[in-house]
């Protein structure tokens, strides 16, 4: 786990398959000595001894070429002589902003303590933690780096305490979660990127002497880029190649960065993002930052996705729902947009439960006077009028039919026209003095305030106590404009960012402790908060609010890089599309939506009896495979560089049943297909695949025979099952 060498020196940080090696220098500088497959030694300290002396900023410390801008350091700091960018930057009381960290002591302990606040990584197996302190002797300032080793997962986890031990304020400018300096540069860096509706496409692009950036400002983890980087030999593919990755455990501001400098080394770091940022660190106060992961695979991209979806599944969701099969859902929201009575929605749970679906998800339009955007959020009191009756009496009617009740919400948000606002006008995120901007006719409640943060808990409380809601999606359409708090303090308004998502995350705290029963999902125009730290207390989240399919393949692609697919919403939509207008099959529409937790989102009451058969024969066959789906193993069959072919497999937990499935986007002329391989099965075992048994190594080494597309977005599903013979 963690192993002590050179003298309690070096810090070999031992997962299952992976080391994390940190050394202290004789001028106590803690430096990164390796990152990767695991190794077996009881000495490292010579690979910084061996690193050669280029030329410029050098004989530092009073040592001949000594040169810290060509160590792989683990928290640089601004105003050495390390002119890359810094890991840590901070102001004093004189307005000097020089921080000199040396190495102070260190603890080592079995298990991981909880980080104040926020999501924190923890586990019933094996566990081991090392903290190293770093100590700024003339400011008084202490960095405590924590690392914790989680064997069994091949994961390792990081976070950084800032600690303000002086008689004087203390401001924080920028603090990272995670540093690492590589003394190489040959990478490629991969990353998730896109907008609303086309979320977390896999990018993968090759690094140069420059900084490579990622990151959000909006307030959220966000559409444009996920809180995850990684670096990855260039050759690496979803079955080979070394990947180095970073994931943030965060739903704010976040920064990434990938620095090739002029020596070709690379640093990489990920934390809160500087933008907009500071934190006034009082005497005696200190500053947690929120974990990253750091997960290494020496065998691509699938063992990558493997070792994060395992690790997230049993170790990050702490719900009660992280490992129980979903249910089937169908959300009203495409069916009916906000214009629904009682009768419509009767119509579609009845048509709903007689195809087998589970779970009837009332969405936006059910509150206030809420007819349409520009209205009642804030007021989450049922409307009785357009719900024909009590809120409580649909519930018992759906449930009549056999269905659980789901229910939509936005709680962040609040309208001009409501209740809500008109009472508390202070309450939302605001500069004094100017008119704040609607966007989507809605203001961002100011979550920094515990007043807001109560409000929110009571009438929550109160409808969950109140009603049987089996599911709540939680969702959140607009970034935080008008950065600006009537809570806070004049000296505190740069830490509003950080302190709206620790007062969602106490809000959360709250409500899932309360009602550990209720399946959460999280929703933020879709993927726009997709991120572990919503994970940690929503084990589902809303992937998209493109339901297109073919839209869908590269966005659930990059998704399940990281994310596992019992957390992915997975909806069916009609046809054309709403979003994009394509007209795809129900049978491809289906394939696309088992990659996740199935779901429909559309009117079922308009479908013909044969498209209502089909839904039928749907659901069955999920439920059929969900298990496989939601709690095996993903393994992705073709390369993110074909744009046209998808191809995914789940092996279950014993590795006797497989669920593959293919989609060609567009169909081409004069051409015959080629053979789908599969992988993850044993090449001497027998296995059916219809009527045919078939060895592990043929399915893996021959593959199985692809229809002949003779339309556009065609798609195929087998079940391959391991048999005795």
């Amino acid at each position: 786990m963690v192993e002590l060498l050179d003298n309690q020196r070096t810090f070999h940080i031992q997962v299952k398959h992976t080391s994390l090696v940190l050394h202290v220098l004789p001028t106590g500088h803690v430096t990164v000595i390796y990152w990767g497959k695991r190794l077996e030694s009881k000495s490292l300290a010579y690979v910084i001894q061996d690193i050669g002396r280029a030329s410029y900023i050098s004989d530092t410390d009073g040592i001949k070429d000594f040169k810290l801008e060509q160590l792989p350091q683990a928290m640089p700091t601004h105003g050495n002589s390390d002119l890359r960018t810094p890991a840590l930057v901070l102001e004093y009381a004189d307005g000097s902003r020089i921080t000199n960290l040396r190495y102070k002591d260190f603890k080592v302990y079995s298990g991981k303590e909880r980080l104040p606040g926020m999501p924190t990584i923890t586990s019933g197996e094996e566990v081991e933690t090392v903290e190293i302190l770093l100590e700024d002797y003339l400011q008084q300032v202490t960095v405590k780096l924590i690392f914790s080793a989680f064997y069994e997962y091949n994961a390792i986890t990081q976070s950084v305490v800032v600690t303000n031990l002086s008689k004087s304020n203390v401001t924080i400018e920028k603090v990272v979660s995670s540093n690492i300096d590589f003394l190489d540069a040959a990478y490629d860096v991969c990353y998730l990127s896109g907008a609303w509706g086309r979320e977390t496409h896999r990018q993968v692009r090759p690094l140069s002497q420059g900084a490579f950036l990622l990151d959000s400002k909006r307030g959220a983890s966000g559409h444009g880029q996920n809180p995850f980087l990684a670096l990855a030999d260039k050759q690496a593919n979803e079955n080979s190649g070394s990947i180095y990755s970073m994931n943030m455990v965060y739903s704010g501001n976040f920064q990434a960065i990938a620095e090739v400098d002029m020596h070709q080394n690379t640093r990489m770091q990920m934390g809160i993002n500087p933008f907009d940022f500071a934190w006034q660190l009082v005497p005696q106060e200190s500053f947690y930052t929120p974990e990253t992961v750091l997960i290494y695979s020496d065998q691509g991209y699938n063992q990558l996705s493997a070792i994060y979806h395992r690790f997230y599944r049993e170790c990050l969701m702490k719900s009660s729902h992280a490992e129980k099969v979903r249910p089937v859902l169908i959300n009203n929201w495409e069916a009916t947009y906000f214009d629904f009575d009682k009768r419509k929605l009767l119509s579609l749970a009845k048509e709903a439960a007689d195809c087998g679906i589970e779970l009837f998800v009332l969405d936006d339009g059910w509150f206030g006077k809420r007819s349409d955007t520009t209205t009642s959020l804030g007021d989450w009191q049922p409307n009785h009028q357009k719900l024909g009756g009590s809120l409580s009496g649909l519930i018992e009617e759906i449930g009549q039919l056999g269905l659980q009740f789901g229910l939509w919400v936005e709680p962040e948000m609040v309208s001009p026209d409501s209740e809500l606002y008109r009472a508390h006008p202070d309450w939302i995120i605001q500069v004094a003095g100017r008119d704040p901007q609607l966007a989507r006719h809605q203001y961002v409640l100011d979550l920094a305030n515990p007043a807001v943060q109560n409000y929110l808990i009571t009438e929550l409380s109160t409808l969950l106590e109140k009603e049987n809601i089996a599911y709540i999606k939680w969702d959140m359409n607009r970034n935080i404009t008008d950065s600006g708090s009537s809570y806070l303090a004049v000296a505190q308004q740069k830490e509003l960012s950080h302190r709206y998502i620790l007062g969602l995350y106490h809000v959360l705290e709250i409500l899932t402790e309360q009602f550990p029963e209720v399946l959460f999902e999280s929703c933020a125009g879709g993927g726009g908060r997709y991120d572990p730290g919503m994970l940690y207390y929503m084990p589902q989240t809303w992937t998209s609010d493109d339901t297109d399919a073919i839209e869908r393949l590269p966005i659930q692609s990059g998704t399940s890089l990281i994310y596992p697919p019992i957390s992915m919403g997975c909806h069916v939509s009609a046809v054309p599309n709403h979003q994009v207008g394509r007209i795809t099959s129900m049978d491809t529409r289906g394939i696309v939506a088992m990659q996740g937790n199935l779901g429909y989102e559309l009117d079922l009451t308009q479908l013909s009896t044969e498209e209502k058969l089909l839904v039928k024969e749907q659901v069955v066959q999920y439920k059929e495979i969900r298990e496989i789906v939601q709690l095996g193993q993903l393994i992705r069959l073709t390369e993110i560089e074909n744009q046209n072919q998808y191809a995914w497999l789940y092996r279950s937990k014993d590795a006797t049943a497989f669920v593959v499935s293919f989609v060609q986007v567009l169909a081409r002329a004069n051409t015959v297909p080629k053979r789908l391989k599969l992988a993850g099965l044993d090449a001497k075992a027998y296995y059916q695949v219809g009527e045919r048994i078939c060895t592990g190594s043929e399915l893996m080494s021959i593959g199985l025979k692809l229809d002949k597309p003779i339309e556009d977005y065609a798609g195929q599903r087998w079940l391959v099952k391991k048999i005795e013979k």
